[in-house]
């Protein structure tokens, strides 16, 4: 039994959950939407930042760069923070940073302080978790599946929304607007929240881990300035072998302190149960595929027809193929849950890395009119919404109610690694597939087939790795258990 779990608070039971618990799914859904938005709230405005802030494409890299590596930090400490101080408690104070964050930046004129911003925005990146582990605490287990399912999704939708609402604002008003109106989001939000979403009462207590959320740290940034900066800095130079090298002592570390901790951020012990374990390996593979589309339908939708390929489309109008994805992924939800209630969250998962696969694939045959991008989009968004719905349950069924909130976060970090690693992934194929239209340079109708067949590869590989999760007895059982302790029964636990 883990250390942190022994005096933990008892679990809510169903008689104790009562009803009304509608407006509680709906609040933590929109916060989660709300949140996500942040990662796409800048992309179509990316060519225009350097003559907007007056500064070179390197430093403006740093907009979208600074809040990725927040939210990794963020994510794993305020699941474990929400585990001991209360998760409604971490998920007020996440959108707290999200509206002082998106204030500075609607305030800003130059790069620092947009920057400084961006991290803020980027702290909020635990809600999502946060919330999923607060359902699993307030509500009955016959809601909780379609309700996981729900609030997992948003981090897709909240995504693929954020390009065209971004693109409407960026092209009628200032780009301040943004910010401005995410912070008005925020507000409303948290004002949600402290009316509708009670605190959960399991806790964990004890003392925070500060070396191990030190040492991960060190890793994350370290992994994820190498990733995000390897291109530029080029991949064999000492800056980004350097940062590896530091990132894997780091990491090194980190276990090596986790293991031997009374009190760790992370029990990697838990973490390596089969069902753990694989369900997190998928979910980087999962968030690969789901960031590539990002990167690439943009591009082919503005790029001029002059190059043969590209769909001479405006901001607005990209931003709008991207919209049905979002709410293909919000509508898949129920399915995904009905699919882990009946067959579990093993195969809903499968399923939707092979939807994912499909719709890729068809992107390596064709990009080559508007109506295929949103077809394609609509196919891989259905693929997200099932996958993204069965990962929470997995993670649930797996680990104590007390350490919930903790490996939520961890599973959420996982997808933050995998869409990292398309953005490099990708940004290298499309930087060196090139050809020259005029006196410029843009990516070739191959580099874009490439980057989908190798998110086509990534999906099929995140399903070959669900293979190996065991088969999962019941998607409920970790809710039905009477405290902390019993969700170590040999029914939840077995490899």
């Amino acid at each position: 039994m883990s250390q942190r779990s022994a005096g933990a608070a008892p679990a809510v039971s169903d008689s104790t959950k009562g009803a009304g618990t509608g407006p509680i799914v709906a609040v933590l859904s929109f916060a989660g939407v709300v949140v996500a938005l942040m990662q796409t709230l800048v992309i179509p405005l990316i060519p225009q930042l350097p003559t907007l802030l007056d500064t070179s494409a390197s430093n403006t890299a740093w907009v979208i760069t600074a809040t990725l590596l927040a939210g990794a930090v963020a994510v794993p400490m305020m699941g474990r923070l929400g585990d001991m101080y209360g998760k409604r408690r971490m998920l007020l104070v996440g959108l707290a940073l999200l509206v002082v964050g998106s204030v500075i930046g609607a305030l800003s004129a130059s790069v620092v302080p947009l920057v400084f911003g961006r991290i803020l925005q980027g702290f909020a990146a635990g809600v999502i978790p946060l919330g999923i582990s607060v359902m699993r605490d307030v509500l009955p287990a016959k809601k909780l599946a379609s309700s996981i399912a729900l609030m997992s999704a948003s981090l897709g939708v909240g995504g693929a929304l954020g390009i065209p609402a971004a693109s409407l604002i960026a092209e009628y008003a200032s780009w301040h607007y943004l910010f401005w109106a995410a912070a008005a989001l925020g507000v409303f939000v948290i004002g949600l929240v402290i009316a509708v979403v009670p605190e959960s009462k399991v806790r964990t207590g004890g003392r925070f881990d500060f070396a191990g959320a030190a040492s991960l740290s060190a890793a994350l940034i370290t992994l994820l300035l190498a990733i995000s900066k390897g291109s530029s800095w080029g991949w064999t130079s000492a800056q980004t072998l350097g940062m590896l090298a530091a990132s894997l002592a780091s990491f090194v570390f980190w276990g090596w302190w986790e293991l031997r901790t009374a009190e760790p951020l992370v029990d990697l012990r838990v973490t390596v149960r089969r069902q753990v374990l694989f369900t997190n390996l998928a979910s980087i593979f999962v968030g690969f595929a789901l960031f590539a589309m990002s990167l690439v339908f943009p591009q082919v939708l503005q790029l001029p027809t002059s190059t043969g390929y590209g769909l001479g489309q405006s901001i607005l109008a990209a931003g709008l193929v991207m919209a049905p994805s979002g709410l293909v992924m919000m509508l898949v939800a129920p399915i995904s849950a009905h699919i882990t209630t009946t067959r579990g969250p093993k195969v809903t998962m499968m399923l939707g890395a092979l939807v994912i696969a499909v719709g890729y694939l068809l992107g390596t045959l064709t990009l080559s009119a508007v109506w295929l991008l949103v077809i394609i989009s609509i196919i891989i968004g259905a693929g997200i919404g099932l996958a993204y719905g069965a990962m929470p349950a997995l993670i649930m069924g797996a680990v104590p109610a007390s350490e919930t909130g903790a490996a939520n976060s961890f599973n959420t970090l996982m997808r933050s690694l995998g869409t990292s690693f398309a953005s490099a992934v990708a940004g290298v194929i499309l930087a060196q597939m090139t050809i020259s239209t005029g006196a410029v340079s843009v990516p070739s109708e191959a580099a874009f087939h490439v980057t989908m067949a190798v998110a086509a590869g990534a999906s099929i590989l995140a399903f070959v790795l669900c293979i190996f999760i065991p088969r999962f007895q019941s998607p409920t059982t970790s809710t039905k258990v009477e405290s902390a302790a019993e969700a170590f029964t040999p029914a939840t636990t077995a490899n």
